[in-house]
């Protein structure tokens, strides 16, 4: 295989594909990008057995083959590279060969037939999405998303696709984040997913390159197609839990305050909270929340009041200040409003306004505050 390309174009390739290789493998050969250059053109992929990422590359081919590299000795060398270009040259013993301007650099590669094959995805389903509503579902859910692997079907974003709408659901057991997209609808598929976390962050590196994204669903795998690029993922093949169940429909104390105050509040007064409870309480009484902390072990505490509107009884609850913060964080609004029932009931997060075509829900379940 020889094959000439730029140091541009072979960096950014390998900057998407370093995504997919494991930090740590029992199997060597997942440290390599496999080269595959035929005369329809070059294509590189990686894969962590999970998720498989190919991507083009733009090059001049010289002679066919196929030949696994190390991929990061290869972007090491890549980026300390000035503009220039680069021609790879391989061996039929697999020995590579990186000729440049700057001089001649040779690395050793593995047969291509070691380097694992791409998941045959059976029975496909295809559907098309723009690419900012996969954007907003993942922003809006994957900070949510367990990282407990004992509870395999939480570590993931559940889909729900209908002719109606598109739901998005994650959970981790404190906290629940359930968003629904009025404006896609789709007949082409109807039915559950469970869509690993690790995969929607990769093709968030992807979305920004097109304007839509094509999925081809399997009955284990997914396949997102964004441009040239190809990402496919296992799905989780686990049960999502009754998530509707656990939304209350009664928290009749309405709070409604302004989410860059109490974000800013909670933030400071969590400095001083104890560090492995990260416990504080919000004391709501009128036209005020009274936010407060203490860490008995460091003598530290503090106390800040927010201004707000609320209509209920007065009411004292404790909350994580990191999930609290998190929830705070993704509501992106100017107000916010919280329903509330009793110091150990579940509280809802919404935006005072909901953006359009879409309705945003935050659950966090609260802590039982020390006397």
């Amino acid at each position: 295989m020889k094959i000439s390309t730029s140091k541009t174009e072979l960096q950014s390739a390998l900057q998407k594909l370093s995504k997919a290789t494991p930090v740590r493998s029992t199997l060597p050969i997942l440290n390599s990008v496999l080269f595959v250059a035929e005369n329809e053109g070059v294509l590189l992929r990686t894969t962590d057995l999970e998720i498989t990422i190919i991507v083009p590359l733009e090059a001049s081919l010289e002679d066919t083959g196929s030949a696994a590299v190390p991929l990061h000795t290869l972007l090491e060398i890549t980026n300390e590279l000035p503009e220039t270009r680069i021609t790879i040259s391989i061996d039929a013993q697999n020995r590579v060969e990186l000729s440049t301007e700057m001089g001649v650099y040779d690395l050793m590669g593995k047969p291509a037939d070691e380097f694992p094959a791409i998941p045959d995805v059976d029975k496909q389903k295809t559907l098309s999405m723009a690419t900012n509503v996969m954007r907003d579902i993942i922003d809006n859910t994957s900070f949510a998303v367990s990282k407990d692997e004992l509870k395999p079907a939480l570590t993931g974003v559940l889909f729900q696709f209908n002719e109606q709408n598109l739901t998005s659901v994650a959970t981790d057991g404190h906290r629940l984040v359930r968003y629904i997209r009025t404006d896609y609808q789709t007949d082409a598929f109807s039915g559950d997913i469970v869509v690993p976390r690790k995969f929607l962050g990769l093709l968030g590196n992807f979305l920004s390159e097109e304007d839509n994204i094509d999925i081809s669903l399997g009955d284990k795998h997914l396949i997102a197609r964004i441009g040239k690029n190809t990402i496919i993922t296992r799905l989780i093949d686990e049960r999502f839990p009754d998530y509707d169940t656990v939304i209350p429909r009664d928290n009749e104390k309405r709070l409604t305050v302004e989410r860059e105050t109490i974000l800013g509040a909670v933030r400071r007064v969590s400095i001083f909270s104890n560090k492995s409870t990260h416990q504080v309480a919000l004391r709501i009484i009128d036209e005020k929340v009274t936010i407060t902390t203490e860490d008995p072990e460091k003598a530290s505490r503090a106390q800040e009041n927010v201004s707000a509107s609320y209509s209920g009884d007065d009411l004292v609850i404790g909350y994580n200040a990191n999930y609290l913060k998190d929830i705070l964080a993704h509501i992106k609004v100017e107000k916010i409003i919280i329903d509330l029932k009793t110091p150990i009931s579940a509280g809802l997060f919404y935006p005072e306004e909901q953006a359009n075509n879409s309705d945003l829900t935050m659950l966090l379940m609260p802590i039982r505050l020390n006397d």
